[in-house]
């Protein structure tokens, strides 16, 4: 019973349980921000498809759009 086995027990289950729990928090949170495997992350957008989001956030006013948008046409 005072052989210090069961300290080695208790102790090595121990670690292996905050193991398991930090991979599992890590996964959480990697699933929750959409940087998965199965998120749409991954899918390349056409350089038009990023210029009509960019002039739908008001990040480029209405020539800027039409400028860059004839460019990308030739």
């Amino acid at each position: 019973m005072g052989d210090g086995s069961g300290m080695w027990f208790g102790g090595g289950f121990m670690w292996i349980f905050w193991i398991l729990l930090i991979v599992v928090i890590v996964w959480v949170i990697k699933a929750a921000s959409g940087s998965g495997t199965g998120s749409n992350n991954n899918i390349e957008e056409s350089p038009l498809e990023i210029l009509k989001k960019r002039y739908a956030r008001g990040e480029i006013d209405e020539a800027e759009f039409e400028r860059r948008r004839k460019e990308l046409e030739n």
